[in-house]
């Protein structure tokens, strides 16, 4: 099955969940279309194609985000891939203003249990004093037809880059190797056993005007990790763009030293790191019961079996 037809089953599974069937419906626009469905957006006069019908009764997730938000808003809706063991319904909320917020819905027991906690940790960051770090606020988190409904604040950033929580338009900056080793040291002192954001992918940062680093998503903060986790991801997962897993993961023990320079380490504690930094995220993977990857066994044992600074 294509992509395409993975976001479009997903789409037909999210409509009547956030519009629910009604005797009056509207239009919306699949764009860029259906052969390419990214996101659902309400219908122009010169939107052509891409036509599909919502509901649109007094009980949808537009009026109940309107009643808690206090204003009138519409949303675009992400149509994610049906792939993703952390998928959820995804919206941008855009008042007379322009945006007011980014919305996630837990629509699953998986995705409750990380938009909860991902409440928790960002109620939490609200109360430290971060200098490098700038993450989104809570605007509202609540109940809706037996959905977690969580809106967060827009970052801001002119520039759209990820699937992640950007607004549209313009450029990103280019994110400086300092930056994200300020950011990766501060993370790690949440907490005295040290942490980690724990998806510090490059779509999940942007960096600031004033010199600081934009974050979200942090749906799998965690605590009780090595110092350098998080570069290591952010390394990781940039070079999974560019090649095969098992190559993404041989490279990322070679180069572990320098990634993990900035944070003191020697060669081989570097390498151990990314050698248990790898093993957390198989570890995760198998956890959640599926192998994005492919099985740990063709990526990450062949890099292990050649470790000879493992115990």
């Amino acid at each position: 099955m294509s992509d395409a037809d993975l976001r479009l089953r997903y789409l037909d599974e999210v409509i009547p969940l956030l519009f629910p069937p009604s005797a009056r419906t509207s239009v919306r626009t699949l764009l860029p279309h259906r052969l390419v469905p990214r996101r659902l957006v309400p219908r122009a006069r010169w939107h052509v194609g891409g036509r599909v019908l919502v509901g649109d009764g007094p009980d949808t997730i537009e009026t109940h985000l309107s009643e808690v938000l206090g204003q009138r808003v519409h949303t675009e809706l992400h149509v994610r891939p049906a792939r993703r063991v952390n998928r959820k319904p995804i919206l941008e909320a855009y008042g007379v203003g322009g945006l007011v917020g980014f919305v996630k819905i837990g629509d699953t027991a998986g995705a409750r249990e990380l938009v909860r906690h991902e409440v928790e940790t960002l109620r939490m960051l609200a109360e430290r004093p971060l200098k490098v770090v700038v993450p989104p606020g809570v605007l509202h988190f609540g109940s809706w037809r037996e959905l977690d409904v969580l809106v967060l604040t827009p970052l801001p950033v002119t520039g759209r880059s990820a699937p992640s929580l950007l607004p549209l338009g313009g450029q990103r900056r280019r994110v400086r190797p300092e930056l994200l080793a300020a950011a990766v040291a501060e993370i790690a002192g949440l907490d005295p056993a040290g942490a980690w954001h724990g998806d510090f992918s490059p779509w999940n940062v942007a960096a600031d005007a004033d010199g600081r680093l934009l974050v979200w998503d942090w749906e799998r903060f965690g605590a009780g990790v090595p110092l350098g986790f998080d570069a290591l991801h952010h390394f990781f997962q940039g070079m999974l763009r560019r090649m095969r897993p098992g190559s993404a993961a041989q490279t990322c023990v070679a180069r572990a030293g320098r990634i993990l320079e900035p944070f003191g380490l020697s060669f081989a504690e570097s390498r151990l790191t990314a050698a248990h930094y790898l093993i957390a995220l198989a570890d995760r993977h198998r956890r959640d019961g599926y192998e994005p990857l492919g099985p740990s066994s063709d990526w990450l044992n062949p890099v292990l079996d050649h470790l000879e600074v493992l115990p």
